[in-house]
């Protein structure tokens, strides 16, 4: 296949990486300076930064704001199958001829100096989005808040700050305060902030913040209320009670983010065909996502194919909580994690609804677990395990002992990235 321009610049930037990566803003502000500050040439933004059900509810808060009419610019991560995934203009993927132009400008103007490759790809995609109109940004947060390369907005319309959990502990500190610490870091004066419920102690440090810095905090279990009832969702604020679908995203966990998207889409006045958009018309791959179609589909035969991208401890949990929820079939994991992961703590909820687990290299990625090594923390954590080549390889031998099992491919976005792409 024929390398795209973008994809060849893009290796070019990821030699600009900086020998040793410390979390910093200097780099961005530096080279955003040279680009003309584009991230002061936005529409209004609505900032998301947490744990789990980042991508989830900027999905919603902008299938929300699309069905109200407006023309909404997004900035997410990772990628699964391209990196155009991560910029959206005006609803759809970034074109490969503005991607390849944006990057090159901005890799021109760089010049050679060290930058990370979220920075300078942060930097582009701002770029790209001041230059079209556009009513709103969504910005989803790649790593923490307070540090991270999308936190050069000076007054977001609002902050959005989803369940904070154990994850990336070597840069972002080893509890959960701390963590919680640096995703309030989005918090700005003034500006309205929207709370998923939360732990104790991030909501301690999270209103602490938000206290000091004057920010209107509209937090879950005090401003706003979500729950399940009769097949519908629930949801109670200061100025009423919303009967509305059950969101379109698969998950009990997502009773919670739906919850968290309508109290946003509230503080943006959205109006009623966003709130029912929102659970309708959300769209958000390798999330508890069916796989129904394509090569993989095919060779599972009569199985159900699932494939999420969860990888941390709470997204386990939540996986094995929707799992429960399914009709009683015979379950089989195929899992694959990088190395930087809690893959204990992520499997340990597991074991309770699979009852085999096939562990395997996520393909292409330096820092992935060896399938041996995955495996032996799987029979630690309680799970019948054993191990495969390929997610091909595992798939073929669960089919051939369960041909009507429910299949679960788990671990990674990258893993899912790759298992989208495998699967066309």
């Amino acid at each position: 296949m024929t390398m795209r321009k973008s994809d060849a610049i893009l290796e070019e930037m990821m030699a600009l990486h900086p020998k040793f990566m410390d979390l910093t803003l200097d780099r961005m502000w530096r080279l955003l300076d040279k680009l003309g500050n584009p991230q002061d040439k936005l529409p209004p933004v609505i900032h998301i930064a947490g744990t789990n059900g980042k991508g989830s509810t900027l999905a919603m808060i902008r299938a929300g704001l699309e069905a109200a009419g407006h023309i909404c610019h997004a900035y997410t991560s990772p990628h699964l199958a391209r990196f155009h995934e991560r910029i959206r203009l005006a609803g759809a993927l970034i074109s490969e001829d503005a991607l390849a132009k944006v990057l090159d400008e901005c890799r021109r103007i760089n010049g050679g100096t060290p930058i990370t490759y979220f920075e300078i790809t942060t930097c582009a995609a701002l770029l790209a989005m001041s230059r079209e109109p556009a009513d709103y940004i969504l910005l989803e947060v790649g790593l923490g808040g307070r540090l991270d390369a999308t936190n050069v907005i000076a007054r977001p319309a609002v902050t959005v700050i989803t369940p904070v959990s154990m994850d990336h502990e070597a840069y972002l500190g080893d509890t959960v305060a701390k963590i919680a610490a640096e995703k309030a870091g989005i918090i700005k004066r003034g500006v309205p902030c929207v709370v998923s419920q939360q732990a104790d102690m991030a909501m301690e440090v999270i209103e602490a913040k938000a206290d000091r810095l004057g920010a209107p905090l509209i937090a879950n279990g005090q401003h706003w209320h979500v729950w399940k009832e009769h097949g519908r969702l629930v949801f109670q604020d200061e100025y009423g009670l919303r009967d509305l679908p059950l969101p379109v995203l698969p998950g009990a966990h997502q009773i919670q983010n739906a919850g968290t998207a309508i109290a946003a889409l509230r503080v943006l006045d959205a109006g009623d065909a966003a709130y029912e958009g929102a659970m309708r018309d959300a769209v958000w791959p390798a999330r508890m996502m069916r796989l129904r179609e394509g090569a993989l589909a095919e060779l599972a035969g009569n199985a159900e194919l699932w494939l999420d991208g969860g990888h941390n401890p709470a997204a386990g949990q939540a996986i094995a909580e929707h799992l429960a929820t399914l009709p009683a079939r015979p379950t089989h994991a195929i899992c694959g994690m990088l190395n930087t992961k809690d893959a204990s703590g992520f499997l340990k909820p597991l074991s309770r609804v699979a009852d085999s687990l096939t562990a395997v290299a996520i393909p292409g990625e330096a820092n992935s677990l060896s399938a041996e090594a995955l495996a032996e923390m799987a029979v630690e954590s309680g799970h019948d395990t054993t191990t495969a080549s390929s997610v091909r390889d595992a798939l073929r031998r669960i089919v051939a002992e369960a041909p009507d099992a429910r299949i679960l491919i788990c671990g990674s976005l990258y893993l899912a990235g790759a298992v989208l792409r495998e699967n066309g």
